[in-house]
């Protein structure tokens, strides 16, 4: 019996303690609301945070000024200035007086984008596989480490126009 007293003694002194910290955490309060109000005054000064969607940075803005649709991508894959000796991805579309160039980061990456009429395709140290569709038919090609592929309208026996949708990189 004696057990028994000091089990439920033990009990009842730790929900008195757990009631005292209850109570306590409410600033003394009467009620919930005044809990509630200091949650939100905590959460109003907590700083916010960010959640990835992958959407490309200023696609808008490079579409307006170089038509150049860029969709998602994980940032490995970056459309950049073409520089002669940087290891940069490079490619030319029928469309286009001048090269379209992207530099790659990381050990993977890729990215979804439309360029119409692409025809070639220069790799750089990456494994670089480009998808790409002509009309309702999906097309894949693993680029040439480092050297010009013919893919789109050049690789194609009918020699019909190709959309550049995703290029992928791994090392």
């Amino acid at each position: 019996m004696r057990l028994t007293v000091g089990v439920v003694g033990a009990a009842a002194g730790g929900a008195l303690a757990w009631i005292a910290v209850a109570g306590g955490a409410q600033g003394g309060g009467t009620g919930t609301a005044e809990a509630a109000d200091t949650a939100a005054l905590v959460a109003d000064d907590a700083p916010g945070y960010a959640v990835e969607d992958f959407n490309y940075p200023q696609a808008d803005k490079i579409l307006a000024e170089q038509n150049i649709v860029l969709k998602r991508g994980d940032g490995h894959i970056t459309l950049a200035d073409c520089v002669t000796g940087t290891g940069q991805l490079e490619l030319l579309a029928r469309d286009r007086a001048d090269k379209i160039c992207f530099n790659t980061v990381g050990s993977e990456g890729w990215l979804t984008l439309e360029i119409p009429a692409v025809f070639s395709f220069k790799g750089n140290d990456y494994s670089t596989t480009v998808n790409m569709t002509v009309g309702t038919e999906e097309k894949s090609y693993e680029i040439t480490k480092n050297t010009w592929t013919p893919v789109g309208e050049t690789a194609d026996p009918q020699g019909r126009d190709h959309l550049l949708v995703e290029i992928r990189i791994t090392e």
